[in-house]
């Protein structure tokens, strides 16, 4: 957890050597350049003033705040498709959340309901991955019907 919000990225290389992207506690630009990748647009965000800037500070997670973040190590720990229903599930509840059927907080619970409930598979083919994805949607949207809203 890196509180300043300043550190968007990194990328670790083989010799350990480490490429980090920093600007301004604002995600405009790199969601811009993720989006024209290779262009770099003009900046959307702020000059960042380097000598306003007093330190980096980085934390290790608490996994019972973010509980989403300890799902997702769990789903790359399981692979095969395990992503799909993690990526799929978390889709499907948001959506949910975003239409006021379910609070905020099932978004985790449900998430972590439809990787239980779905057994995960190797991904031997795009159809594989795709089915796992349809089914987890499934399940998510059948719960989220049984789900009284408080």
């Amino acid at each position: 957890i890196h509180p300043q919000s300043i550190v968007h990225s990194f990328v670790e290389f083989a010799d350990n050597s480490i490429l980090a992207q920093l600007g301004p506690p604002d995600m405009r630009t790199p969601i811009q350049y993720a989006l024209t990748y290779p262009q770099r647009l003009e900046g959307c965000s702020r000059h960042m003033d380097w000598t306003e800037l007093s330190g980096l500070t980085f934390e290790p997670p608490d996994h019972d705040r973010f509980g989403a973040l300890k799902l997702a190590y769990e789903v790359i720990d399981a692979g095969g498709t395990a992503g799909a229903i993690f990526n799929a599930a978390n889709e499907a509840a948001v959506d949910a959340f975003l239409k006021e059927k379910i609070r905020f907080g099932q978004i985790t619970e449900l998430v972590a309901q439809a990787l239980s409930a779905i057994t995960v598979t190797p991904v031997d083919s795009l159809e594989t991955a795709m089915d796992a994805d349809q089914q987890a949607r499934d399940f998510v949207n059948t719960a989220v019907k049984k789900t009284v809203l408080m």
